[in-house]
């Protein structure tokens, strides 16, 4: 896929017109048509006046090639993130409500669940040792200082998530690295819960995770790698086309 033509197919071509009269002559053409300005995106020439004007160190910082492909999946983890983040949120909300009418949900089993009892008794289901049950009655024991700070708890998770969001679809250093960083803190935990008990979602959670770090961390060259910023930076000012069209203009230099 050509990621640049399919971001100028959505969003429309980005053409600046330099001050620099050099520089200027080789984004523009004549045409039988009127005039042709060269996009900094796709690198095509597109009829009409350009989009902007100025010094060449004002033009537009385009993303292209890769470093467009590479945005698309940040944004779509940022998405995941926030999904996530809103079922956390979700969560928080309702060990809330349960702190606070624990006690006609704790009414509310101790009458239904008699009436239900013959039912599971008929199907072969030992209700009082299912997990359900013993999770329902850990949850009504709880304290209410620890429902409260397991609320806390999940408002501060979900947190992180909508910030790490944020940071990702504003294609921001800070939330590639952020990113990284709580991704991989919870990925023990992830592997623990595994442990405990292996279930289809948690395997496929643990590895979205991982290889969400790995690609941010080593695309974005992060925390040194495959040359770190340095790399990453010169790797962006290589697929500019104003910077490869004024190293052309630049005078040749004899050995």
């Amino acid at each position: 896929m050509d990621w640049s033509l399919r971001a100028c197919g959505r969003h429309g071509h980005v053409t600046y017109s330099p001050d620099e009269e050099a520089l200027r002559s080789r984004l523009r053409a004549e045409t039988v048509l009127g005039e042709a300005w060269r996009c900094l995106r796709c690198g095509d020439f597109t009829l009409g006046p350009p989009r902007g004007s100025g010094p060449a160190r004002d033009a537009p910082v385009v993303l292209r090639g890769n470093a467009l492909r590479d945005a698309t999946v940040l944004r779509l983890i940022a998405v995941f993130r926030w999904l996530k983040g809103v079922l956390v949120l979700a969560g928080a909300y309702g060990v809330w409500r349960f702190r606070a009418e624990r006690d006609a949900v704790q009414r509310a089993f101790d009458q239904d669940l008699p009436l239900v009892k013959p039912i599971t008794d008929r199907l072969g289901w030992n209700l009082e040792e299912s997990g359900v049950v013993h999770t329902l009655r850990s949850v009504l024991a709880a304290k209410t200082t620890t429902l409260t700070g397991i609320s806390v708890g999940l408002v501060a998770l979900a947190t992180l998530m909508i910030v790490e969001g944020v940071g990702l679809w504003l294609l921001k250093r800070w939330g590639e690295y952020f990113s990284v960083v709580v991704t991989s803190a919870f990925i023990p935990v992830e592997i623990y819960e595994i442990t405990e008990k292996v279930t289809a979602l948690r395997i496929v959670v643990l590895l979205i995770n991982i290889a969400a770090a790995l690609y941010i961390a080593l695309s974005k060259r992060l925390f040194g790698l495959r040359g770190g910023r340095a790399a990453y930076d010169a790797e962006r000012h290589e697929a500019s086309i104003l910077e490869v069209e004024a190293a052309g203009l630049a005078p040749s230099r004899r050995p």
